[in-house]
């Protein structure tokens, strides 16, 4: 009898999300990928990471220093993932450094340059000492090390230099300082639109004219990390707007977790900066190259070079939204399934915004988790509130580094008039529900959107997700229920067609997967995830594997899943796709379940299922499950983008043979341009067979 609680049958979740950044990394490595994509890959990679150190890294400090002796399925202590993670990302960083400079290398060939100020011509140099004057000077920061001055608080992701200087008069006396670089001054400076200076080489030619009378003995930049995760006392909360607002002021102040230095670091200037912040030797990385690659997009975006970037696709509006319709006979019709980026998200837009001027809408009701900064859909809310319509927005105060924008709608709709609720105490509201009541023939009939990504149109561009709307009075009365789950008190929070979690989703999820294990080798589930962690869930689908059931899952992050081991998992497989597009949709096939189409915005991990609300909605309509079921097998049969999981924990890029080659989010790109350009000879249900289609096509 194998145990399946065996800690050798789980990956560690840290270690499984280092290699998910490894696969966004490699994307740089691809030589087959344009220059400036390339670079714009290696800029997610380094945010990636400033967010695992901010959170996760500093999540796993906080528990070693409170004696925590394991955390996981895998049984590793926090002591012993540091320790992995430390050695992993030291060797990683050279890796890095060797792809960041062929990159620049070969950008050079194409009139792009970046150089430090010592390499440039002088004519560039007066332009740069000129900008100096006139744009850095007046804003950097010098700030003297000593008894009347004491080394200053350095914020969460803080950049500058650290510097020894010699008095001009008395070479005798030495001291030390720092220049702080200002977030206001950009990372680079830009010659010409194709020349880019770093910021802290122009600094470190100019550290006499902020420090008059000290010579410059030597120098190095640095950058610091530190926690940004927000512990907040809600059960001691009277005003959660306010205690959120000193939480986020605390967030410049946490614990320091990461010290990233230019190798130019020498000791005796590490060790004035270590006396004054005592960081870990481990956590401190020295770079031969730039210090936050996230800086890159600021070279990635421009647009003299768009050429060296992937050709940019506009989401298409495609059947049935192409035409002028009405959106709610469209609605009416049938119940309609969009995939972005493919599809457009105008649709949803649309939705509210003529929910808001709709003189027969009495009430719109909906969920925010992340909006963007200029949101055409929360500016419809204020002036559908603003109308008099009864609106009720769910604005999640707690969204991780969207809590700041947050605040500015919660007040900005509240000013309005709407009924805003901040969110759940104990738990985040990660739903991404909508639901329209208005007047039709002396009745009251509802609308709903139902998706798998935020109310932001700018990252439906890059996100593929799934939105749902549907007329369907079962889905409607129970998005109702929701919402008023919501904004009152319930204990149950029970819904009858839909699935809530925390209470339900969890268990019809083990129940599904408990179903099509119990029909042996017959039994099938495709599914698709951006993270699997929860035990149960793994330990479920160890038994469906053991039982016969074939299972193919698509998982772009963390897994905790160990696929192809004998008498577990032989019957599994697990592959990430990791392409121009983040893989952000949840969707799930079950072979022998009604319906056998789910969707939903939580991913299989302890915190979606059981410290969220969150919703996963099945679709019962034949036509628009199809297309949800062709989507998932298109994903499985990638053989261009995908990685495979093997049984040790590592991945592999698919192989293909060159004559079969499917690409899942070209095609998709294709397909949808097709269809668009061919509109008056479309079928009706064009996207029924989309899968076999585009295997065709492939």
């Amino acid at each position: 009898m194998i145990n399946l609680k065996d800690p050798k049958l789980y990956n560690n979740r840290e270690l499984s999300w280092l290699q998910f950044n490894t696969r966004v990394f490699q994307q740089a490595q691809n030589e087959s990928l344009p220059l400036l994509e390339r670079l714009k890959f290696l800029a997610i990679y380094g945010t990636n990471l400033d967010e695992f150190y901010m959170i996760r890294v500093a999540g796993l400090k906080k528990l070693f220093n409170a004696g925590v002796i394991v955390s996981g399925p895998d049984r590793l202590t926090p002591l012993q993932q540091l320790t992995d993670i430390r050695a992993y990302l030291h060797q990683e960083m050279q890796v890095v450094e060797h792809c960041m400079n062929g990159i620049f290398k070969k950008l050079e060939k194409e009139g792009l340059y970046l150089k430090s100020y010592s390499k440039v011509s002088s004519v560039q140099k007066e332009q740069l000492n000129t900008y100096f004057y006139e744009h850095i000077y007046p804003v950097i920061v010098p700030i003297a090390i000593d008894s009347t001055h004491p080394f200053p608080h350095l914020n969460n992701l803080s950049f500058g230099l650290i510097v020894k200087l010699q008095d001009s008069d008395n070479p005798q006396v030495q001291r030390y300082g720092i220049i702080r670089i200002p977030r206001v001054l950009k990372r680079f400076i830009e010659l010409n639109h194709h020349t880019y200076i770093p910021i802290e080489s122009v600094v470190s030619e100019h550290v006499h004219d902020l420090f008059p009378g000290y010579t410059l003995i030597s120098f190095t930049s640095f950058r610091v990390t530190r926690n940004a995760d927000i512990t907040i006392e809600e059960e001691e909360a009277d005003d959660f707007m306010e205690i959120l607002e000193e939480g986020l002021k605390l967030r410049k102040k946490g614990e320091m977790v990461r010290l990233e230095l230019s190798h130019d670091a020498n000791d005796d200037l590490l060790d004035f900066f270590n006396r004054h912040t005592n960081i870990d030797h481990d956590d401190i990385y020295r770079f031969h190259t730039l210090l936050n690659l996230g800086s890159l997009w600021q070279i990635v975006g421009n647009r003299n070079f768009a050429h060296l970037t992937l050709p940019s696709f506009k989401p298409k509006l495609l059947p049935p939204f192409d035409g002028d319709d009405n959106i709610y006979s469209i609605i009416d019709k049938k119940p309609a399934l969009l995939y972005h980026p493919y599809e457009s998200f105008e649709p949803i837009v649309k939705l509210i915004q003529t929910a808001a001027k709709d003189r027969d809408v009495v009430a719109i009701r909906m969920t925010l988790y992340r909006s963007g900064s200029n949101s055409p859909i929360v500016k419809a809310l204020m002036s559908a509130s603003e109308s008099g319509k009864q609106v009720t927005v769910m604005v999640e105060l707690k969204a991780r580094f969207d809590e700041e924008n947050n605040l500015v709608w919660a007040k900005a709709l509240e000013n309005a008039g709407a009924h805003v609720i901040y969110g759940i105490k104990g738990f985040k509201v990660h739903a991404k529900a909508a639901l329209i009541t208005r007047k039709v023939d002396g009745k009251l009939k509802q609308y709903a959107h139902l998706g798998t990504g935020n109310y932001n149109p700018d990252t439906a561009k890059i996100y593929t997700d799934l939105s749902y709307l549907t007329s369907d009075p079962a889905i409607t009365n129970d998005l109702t229920r929701f919402f008023h789950f919501l904004t009152g008190f319930s204990k149950k929070g029970k819904l009858n067609e839909l699935y809530m979690a925390p209470t339900q989703i969890k268990p019809k999820v083990l129940s599904l997967i408990q179903n099509e294990a119990a029909k042996g080798e017959a039994g099938h589930i495709i599914a698709k995830v951006n993270s699997l962690v929860d035990e149960d869930v793994i330990r479920a689908l160890y038994k469906a594997s053991q039982a016969g059931a074939k299972i193919e899952l698509i998982v772009r992050g963390i897994c905790g899943l160990k696929p192809g081991i004998e008498g577990v998992s032989e019957n599994i497989r697990v592959i990430s796709i990791i392409g121009k597009y983040l893989e952000h949709a949840r969707v799930f096939y079950f072979k022998h379940a009604t319906p056998k189409i789910f969707f939903s915005s939580a991913d299989w991990m302890p915190r979606n299922l059981i410290r969220r609300i969150e919703l996963f909605t099945g679709i019962t309509d034949a036509t628009t499950a199809q297309k949800a079921l062709d989507i998932l097998k298109l994903q499985c049969s990638d053989n261009v983008l995908a990685y495979e999981l093997q049984s040790d924990g590592n991945y592999l890029k698919v192989k293909n043979d060159k004559s079969k080659i499917i690409d899942s989010q070209r095609l998709m790109e294709s397909h949808a341009n097709k269809i668009y350009k061919d509109l008056k000879k479309r079928e009706p249900n064009y996207m029924q067979q989309l899968g076999s289609r585009l295997l065709k096509e492939s």
